[in-house]
């Protein structure tokens, strides 16, 4: 008989995207074929403790999120000659030894390249992209400086790092309304919708909870399209079909923020997204360039808007969410990539780094 792989699936983490992590962590662990892997839960909790995880009770429910609660520490071997070994802090036994990490943590300290740079360190292949495109991918300014240098056409936008004002020849580009979000945030938290300057300050205030980097940018009227780029072990690319968000104008947020992705269960996705084929394969080509560009590995989630007049990448999501509504397992699924073949293909991908 074949031996499993041993996956440890890390989630939670010190990010404002602590339960989303959880939530998309309760989905791989429900999903990996139990023939093929040996799953080892690690969870990170909000204060950064890394404990023990579950496998159990990682849903929302009744709208309460979930999350890592405490309990004892762990700590990963930094030795590559001990790679993959996982000790408990109290006494320094082995608490697990692992093949391969997945590391299912969204926003700062997982997606980022913090944590990947830990793996790097320690010799630990792990799934998704490495050092360098996680930090890029999470920086929203650096992402665009990285698309627009490969001819990839991005929104304008105007940062804001040691001020807190737009000066009125910006504000007399950008127009209104504008967005203002923190620079290396996710799952929309931290974002505003802004329709008079009146309210400007209040959201510059709440996106710097989340970051000292604020970007600001224009509304852009037009859909909203998802498109998942899959890394195979062989090096082969694939582009998934489109998906076309709706719905999003019937939330109480007015966009595709937080609580609208996760809570409110208003926005449905038409997949594969009713465009004609010329429109289709522009898209999934824009994709697989904009993951090149980064240099991607394993996985990505690209977002458009698109117009009348013209196509936008909004941004490049290097860890997307696997929760049951994200749209990246989706969108695979419907390329023709099932979710329990979409993670094997994952790790392969991994391993074979």
């Amino acid at each position: 008989m074949t031996e499993k792989t041993r996956v440890a699936v890390i989630y939670g983490g010190r990010s404002t995207e602590h339960s989303v992590s959880c939530v998309s962590a309760g989905a791989i662990m429900n999903h990996l074929d139990p023939e093929k892997f040996e799953v080892v839960p690690i969870g990170i909790t909000r204060e950064g403790t890394w404990t023990p995880g579950t496998t159990e009770g990682l849903e929302i429910v009744d709208g309460v999120m979930p999350e890592v609660n405490p309990g004892a520490e762990l700590t990963l071997s930094l030795d590559p000659n001990a790679r993959g070994q996982f000790h408990n802090v109290t006494d320094g036994t082995l608490f697990a030894e692992v093949d391969v990490v997945f590391p299912i943590l969204h926003g700062p300290f997982g997606e980022d390249g913090t944590i990947q740079g830990l793996f790097e360190l320690s010799g630990l292949p792990y799934v998704g992209p490495g050092v360098l495109a996680s930090s890029v991918g999470m920086d929203k300014e650096f992402t665009k400086k990285v698309l627009a240098a490969a001819d990839l056409p991005v929104a304008p936008e105007v940062i804001l790092k040691g001020r807190t004002e737009l000066s009125e020849d910006e504000k007399q580009r950008l127009g209104l309304p504008v967005f203002v979000k923190p620079a290396r945030g996710g799952s929309s938290i931290g974002v505003s919708k802004v329709n008079s300057w009146e309210e400007f300050p209040a959201a510059v205030d709440l996106a710097l909870e989340d970051d000292e980097k604020i970007l600001v940018e224009p509304e852009i009227v037009g859909q909203e399209v998802e498109i998942g780029v899959l890394h195979y072990a062989d090096g082969t690319l694939l582009a998934s079909v489109p998906a076309l968000l709706a719905g999003i104008d019937d939330s109480d947020e007015g966009f595709y923020g937080f609580d609208t992705k996760y809570l409110d269960n208003v926005v449905t996705a038409e997949i594969p997204a009713p465009f004609a084929p010329e429109l289709t394969e522009k898209l999934r080509d824009m994709a697989i360039r904009a993951f090149e560009a980064l240099n991607c590995e394993g996985l990505s989630r690209v977002d458009f808007f698109v117009t009348e007049e013209s196509v936008y990448i909004n941004e490049i999501n290097t860890l997307p969410g696997f929760t049951p509504i994200s749209m990246y397992p989706q969108v695979l699924a419907a390329s023709g990539v099932e979710y329990p073949a979409l993670l094997e293909a994952l790790i392969e991908q991994a391993l074979a780094k």
